[in-house]
């Protein structure tokens, strides 16, 4: 993809509008939750209506799965996922998947660890900022800024 195609798709991103990714199909998102989790079916949702599709596999050992899989513990969320190349921990927001998408940053993938109340599927009325994190093979740095609004 050209810089300015790559550069274009993540303006578009940020503006919420159909990425250009979306034209040649989002990768499916592979969803591992524990089946009684009910924060997670509502992030399930969301990325649903965000126009990812979701195959849930059910997990009675988050941790073990996250482990398995390559998401270091320190990112634990209720929830893993996988799309593509890419690990997605927690409540991570469609808006960000996408732009991890068009960005294809050498990286493990994206955290929103712990719970945070406000992130995708944790709406709550006191919601609280909250931090995206790229996973690096070492360490992590902030990947978006969700403040509180």
């Amino acid at each position: 993809m050209s810089k300015l195609l790559r550069s274009l798709s993540f303006f578009l991103v940020l503006a919420g509008l159909p990425l250009i990714v979306a034209a040649a199909g989002l990768p499916v998102v592979d969803l591992y939750k524990n089946a009684s989790c009910s924060c997670c079916g509502a992030w399930e949702k969301h990325m649903q209506a965000a126009g990812f599709r979701v195959r849930v596999h059910l997990s009675e050992d988050i941790n073990a799965t996250r482990a398995r899989m390559g998401m270091p513990a320190d990112y634990a969320s209720c929830h893993t996922a996988r799309i593509g190349d890419y690990l997605l921990e927690g409540h991570v927001p469609a808006s960000d998947v996408r732009r991890l998408l068009v960005e294809r940053p050498r990286a493990i993938g994206l955290a929103v660890p712990g719970m945070p109340l406000g992130a995708p599927g944790m709406e709550a009325p006191r919601a609280q900022g909250y931090d995206t994190l790229l996973v690096l093979p070492k360490g992590s740095r902030v990947f978006q800024r969700h403040p509180v609004k």
